[in-house]
Parts: structure tokens; C-alpha cells; sequence
């Protein structure tokens, strides 16, 4: 019997993934941790939030399949779980510029035209 086609996780997942990417400081974190593995320490200096606060939302990004956590001693140190965190991110950037650019890009193009 052929296999269905599609995707073989439940929409309401992935509406849970978009949630939990929803929030501003989650995003921020992924970013910081897309760029290079950090510790709860090092991302609460940068961002300028608590530690308690980091570690929540570490935390819902971990339940979330979006980052993971290694310890070594007391030191933990997160990153993306996969590359497909850091192309949904890149994506969602992009997307959300494109509106810009092509409002900058008509802009000009009506100056040139003298309109």
C-alpha cells in the first residue's frame, strides 16, 4: 500500500512551533545561539534579561525541539537542534524585510519615472 504524501505531523504542531516562535526574546535567543553555543550566563549578559527569564524561555525552546542543552560540570550550553531552526528563523527575516525592499525598490523606480 502506498505511503500518503504530505506531512506526517499534525498541523496543530507545527501551529505550536509558530507559537512558540512568536515571542521576540525566544527568536532573539535562537539567533544568539545560531550564531555560536552559549550559556545561560552569556545570553542573559547579551540580551540584557534575568537569568530566570533566559532559562524559561530556554526551557519552552527545548520542549519545542528548537534548542538543546549540554552540560558539562555545572556549565550548561545551548544551540539549535538542527539547521532547519536556523532556516525557519532566516526565512521568517527575510519574508519580513521583502515588504520593505520592494517598497524602497517601487519608490525609486516612480522618482526615476517622474511620478
Amino acid at each position: 500500500m502506498p505511503q500518503p504524501v504530505g506531512p506526517t505531523r499534525p498541523p496543530s504542531d507545527a501551529a505550536q512551533l509558530f507559537k512558540v516562535l512568536g515571542n521576540e526574546s525566544r527568536l532573539w535567543l535562537l539567533r544568539l545561539i545560531g550564531d555560536e553555543p552559549r550559556t545561560v550566563g552569556v545570553l542573559a549578559e547579551v540580551t540584557e534579561m534575568s537569568q530566570p527569564l533566559v532559562s524559561q524561555h530556554l526551557r519552552s525552546l527545548r520542549q519545542a525541539g528548537l534548542a538543546v542543552a549540554t552540560r558539562s560540570g555545572k556549565e550548561v550550553t545551548y544551540e539549535l537542534a538542527d539547521v532547519h531552526v536556523s532556516h525557519v528563523i532566516a526565512d521568517a527575516l527575510a519574508h519580513v524585510q521583502e515588504p520593505a525592499v520592494a517598497s524602497v525598490a517601487a519608490h525609486s523606480l516612480e522618482k526615476e519615472q517622474g511620478t
